[in-house]
């Protein structure tokens, strides 16, 4: 039963739509009406300025966080962690808040890996900000981060009650799931025609 109400909790969680929120609250915008139409944190950070912005990447990541750490306190460990983590990212981008749509899982997957992985979580955020810093491009980033995603975690030391080749499996899931997320973006990075992140 327990098992059961985290894995709730980590969808739960994940489906909340923090950007669409915020946006309404407090500025009486739907972000999905404005600029890439999308509910994550990038789109937030554009039409709703950086304050708001930075507010939905931190919510956003919380909520990939915080159910696989809520469970581990509760004294459930190993692979289902794996499963509580990956419900939150899905919970993001097929939220029932949205009539199962959401964001691309980025800010949401930052948080998960941030509590399994987080040595290799920081060198993916080193990865994102130098690629974003000499491209200006936030989703060049977000798919090369993806894609180091699993091969970092192959590699590296990981908790010792998880096992290496579910959280790898896990992380070429994820990683393959973002990136085909992205794939209007891959196709406007290929035909020259994606916007540029402008620090504001």
């Amino acid at each position: 039963m327990k098992i059961i109400f985290f894995l709730v909790l980590g969808y739960v969680m994940g489906a909340l739509p923090n950007g669409v929120w915020l946006g309404k609250y407090f500025k009486n915008i739907d972000i999905r009406e404005h600029g890439s139409k999308n509910s994550g944190a990038t789109n937030a950070y554009r039409v709703l300025g950086p304050k708001y912005g930075i507010m939905v990447l931190i919510l956003d990541a919380l909520k990939g966080f915080l159910p696989p750490f809520l469970a581990s306190r509760f004294g459930v460990s190993g692979n289902i962690l794996l499963v509580i983590g990956v419900l939150a990212i899905v919970g993001h981008s097929l939220s029932f808040f949205l009539n199962f749509k959401g964001g691309k899982g980025v800010a949401t997957s930052l948080g998960v890996f941030l509590f399994l992985i987080p040595n290799v979580t920081l060198a993916l955020l080193i990865i994102f900000i130098l690629v974003v810093y000499f491209t200006r491009y936030i989703s060049l980033g977000s798919i090369i981060a993806a894609a180091a995603l699993p091969i970092l975690t192959a590699f590296s030391p990981i908790r010792n009650d998880v096992g290496r080749i579910p959280l790898t499996v896990m992380t070429l899931l994820i990683g393959i799931f973002v990136i085909w997320r992205h794939r209007t973006n891959i196709t406007r990075l290929i035909n020259g025609t994606e916007n540029k992140f402008k620090l504001k």
